[in-house]
């Protein structure tokens, strides 16, 4: 089936943090998977109104309203990936996240639209205790994804099926959100699934990495401290998040080409 709408709804992730910058703003997954559709679609248009560091209650309250403005039937495809930034806060409440998301979801399969979810990576290979915490949340957290998609036949993209994304190397320097690679690989998947112009090697696993020294691990942990760490503690601290102040970068349905490659 083929449909001439796609808007995607969410946080960093749909945002498109932080693959490639074009003209200005993120490119990330759902920008390229918008491109081969705008190319493959008769008379298709795409929103994004994802934005950085919001939490599922942000997503549902502030994207969800705006974007069944712009649902016209099945044909209208919305991509809903939501709650990650909930469940690694050091006070995160399952029960509330969860029946958020789940409200999020029944709101936009009321609207009409086609619906896609997103499990999130349980297992990133890390083994620090930050890691085992956070796999045991997302496990849980995966589970009601999965049964909410069965129950309203949702197109559902669930990484944890295939080993290859455990690779650190899909990951920014950052160490939290998908590098230019990751997002590239995620839009070649998610175009798996609609039998459109993709990448048949998706799936391949990367060359094998190259070992490093001690020192240049340790060098590598204090640049992400300095760089990434800091600020982010700085931003909790004040109860700031990175995406205040910041607006949809494709607010309202219209033609795309995008970068196109």
């Amino acid at each position: 089936m083929s449909y001439n709408r796609f808007v995607a709804l969410g946080d960093s992730m749909t945002e498109g943090m932080s693959d490639e910058i074009y003209e200005g703003k993120y490119r990330g997954w759902a920008d390229r998977v918008a491109e081969v559709m705008s190319a493959n679609w008769i008379q298709f248009t795409y929103a994004n109104l994802a934005v950085r560091g919001k939490l599922v209650g942000q997503v549902v309250n502030e994207q969800i309203p705006v974007a069944k403005n712009f649902v016209q039937g099945k044909s209208t495809l919305v991509s809903f990936h939501a709650g990650a930034n909930d469940v690694i806060r050091p006070k995160y409440d399952p029960a509330r996240t969860i029946s958020t998301y789940n409200f999020g979801v029944d709101e936009l399969v009321r609207s009409g639209a086609t619906l896609m979810l997103f499990c999130v990576l349980e297992d990133s290979g890390a083994t620090t205790r930050a890691a085992k915490v956070w796999k045991e949340r997302f496990k849980e957290f995966n589970e009601n994804v999965r049964r909410r998609a069965a129950a309203v036949d949702a197109i559902l993209f669930d990484p944890n099926n295939d080993e290859f994304w455990r690779d650190p190397r899909f990951i920014h320097e950052d160490r939290l959100h998908l590098n230019h690679e990751g997002h590239r690989r995620v839009a070649q998947a998610v175009l798996s699934k609609f039998d459109l112009p993709h990448d048949q090697d998706w799936r391949k696993p990367l060359p094998k990495a190259a070992p490093i020294t001690l020192a240049e691990k340790l060098q590598i942990d204090l640049n992400w401290f300095g760089k990434y760490a800091i600020p982010w503690m700085g931003r909790r601290l004040r109860g700031r998040s990175s995406g205040d102040g910041r607006s949809a970068k494709y607010p309202s349905p219209a033609p795309f080409s995008g970068k196109g490659s």
